[in-house]
């Protein structure tokens, strides 16, 4: 078993990372090449021409649904409470069948029809309404605006691990420390390659920051393996853990299987037909093109899961049980078990090119988290300039929309970096942790209006709008949110937060939005 002293990455983090940024401009360069020959500027910026492959369709879908909270939040839950958390790896599986399902029948209408956002299909679908598009913008933004600011705080959180004894400057009177730097720099480089390749340098990107995070995690299993002296004598160790982190809590516990089961189910289609993932099912180029991506995905990010999460996650309680001395020397918090294990273990199983691999894992959580924002700053770009401003302006030009689309990417993306900064210790970085959570349960709203456009066919769009207002306001009585409203004593507050432990928040909206949905339409 290895329990050394934290390894002393060197300069090693310095040129690997800097040749990681400078790779991701190039290939933002290459994209800007690629794209000025296009004849639908608007088309090619927002989803690369609607032709992409297998390889590019595959990884960006995959790194736009993994960020950084696979590899660091994800493991410190299993590390905290056992084996309960991965029956939210459940999620895979029903993720992959909609891929499959729907992702196909949204590539064929926006091939047909020319659609870009969301809105687009549905008010050809149900109709032209203002009202209508507006609530799916809304849906959009509520949960891409959380995962910007989560993940650009994850690049501060990741440069004091890569860059710990890097003392803070002064810069124009101010301390900079170095998690300001990471937090600046983060959104900085995951801005400019948005700006000038749009989707196609976002995709591309995603290439290279999905490998490196799949890598990552089939690495980080490796690694766990080792430390407990090989695969054998690993099982034997965590089959003698304490019996609470080898089975499942009671009902209303944290990670109960009611509400993982549930959570599963609706939270994995939500974060499927979530705005950058309905673009990426406009973008690929084909029928055989997104049936074999769901074949890839419900293979590949199950096993790398299973290596980086559940593996390490267990093992880590092996290594460093919770409360004692080896925990207090190498965790500061629990979701720091990968980047423990991996920095003890690595560079004692391969010298300094362990070294080298524990900063290119490290630089692959930067990229978990760079491959989400990116991909939540481009939506929200396209759905603000498409679904907001083209109606308010519909004499607009397409470059004109393409440049208010450039605008909203700089303001999102300066607004996401100061929030980081500047309120990382306050009450409302805290709500809109929680609010990060709520996020999926906002998008799984339009799963109602989803199904019935491409199957069912029966709805109206009165009772579309309805039902969607209606399961947006039921999300809104949750906490986080709920306090900010009602209070912290309100009744509503305990009502909900009781049903919450039971029960998927998305889930008791769609409940509410079904029922809304089917009584105004009939």
């Amino acid at each position: 078993m290895i329990l050394s002293s934290s390894s002393n990455l060197g300069n090693t983090p310095y040129f690997v990372l800097g040749g990681y940024l400078i790779l991701l401009l190039a290939l933002g360069v290459f994209s800007l090449l690629k794209s000025r020959a296009a004849k639908d500027a608007e088309a090619d910026y927002y989803l690369a021409g609607r032709g992409q492959g297998i390889l590019v369709t595959s990884l960006t879908i995959m790194a736009t649904y993994f960020s950084g909270f696979a590899i660091l939040t994800f493991p410190g839950w299993v590390y905290s409470n056992g084996v309960s958390p991965m029956l939210y790896a459940l999620n895979l599986p029903v993720a992959a069948a909609a891929i499959y399902l729907i992702g196909d029948r949204i590539r064929a209408a926006g091939h047909k029809h020319g659609f870009i956002t969301p809105a687009d299909m549905f008010v050809h679908h149900y109709g032209e309404s203002r009202i209508l598009r507006f609530l799916v913008v809304l849906t959009g933004a509520l949960y891409a605006i959380p995962y910007i600011i989560m993940q650009v705080k994850a690049g501060g959180e990741l440069a004091e691990g890569l860059f710990k004894d890097t003392p803070p400057f002064v810069l124009l009177g101010t301390e900079i420390t170095i998690y300001d730097t990471g937090v600046f720099a983060l959104a900085l480089i995951t801005m400019v390659y948005v700006l000038i390749g749009g989707m196609r340098s976002v995709a591309w990107t995603d290439v290279v920051q999905g490998l490196l995070l799949l890598t990552a995690m089939l690495v980080s299993g490796i690694a766990i393996f080792h430390a407990l002296d090989g695969p054998a004598n690993y099982f034997q160790k965590v089959s003698q853990l304490d019996g609470k982190f080898l089975t499942m809590p009671e009902p209303g516990a944290p990670f109960n299987a009611t509400a993982a089961l549930t959570f599963c189910l609706f939270a994995s289609l939500a974060s499927v037909i979530q705005p950058s993932q309905w673009m990426r099912f406009y973008s690929a180029r084909d029928r055989d093109t997104l049936r074999k991506t769901s074949i890839i995905f419900s293979t590949i990010l199950p096993v790398c899961f299973l290596m980086g999460v559940f593996l390490v996650g267990l093992g880590g309680q092996v290594l460093y049980p919770t409360g004692s001395e080896e925990a207090a020397t190498h965790l500061a918090r629990p979701d720091q078990i990968v980047i423990a294990v991996i920095t003890e273990t690595l560079p004692a199983m391969l010298g300094s090119f362990g070294v080298f691999i524990v900063t290119l894992i490290l630089v692959a959580v930067m990229a978990a988290s760079m491959s989400t924002a990116d991909s939540a700053l481009h939506a929200l770009s396209g759905i603000v300039t498409r679904d907001v401003y083209k109606p308010l302006r519909p004499r607009s030009t397409e470059s004109e929309r393409t440049w208010v689309g450039r605008i909203v990417i700089v303001v999102a993306t300066i607004a996401s970096a100061y929030i980081a900064h500047s309120l990382a210790d306050s009450p409302f970085l805290s709500t809109i942790a929680q609010f990060f959570f709520l996020a999926m349960a906002f998008s799984a709203q339009l799963l109602p209006i989803t199904i019935d456009m491409l199957f069912l066919k029966k709805g109206t769009l009165t009772g579309a709008v309805s039902g969607l207002a209606a399961g947006i306001m039921t999300v809104f009585l949750f906490p986080g949110l709920s306090p900010l409203l009602f209070g912290e004593d309100a009744s509503i507050v305990e009502l909900t937060t009781e049903l919450k432990s039971h029960l998927d928040v998305g889930f008791c909206g769609l409940v509410v939005n079904v029922l809304v949905f089917i009584v105004v339409t009939k």
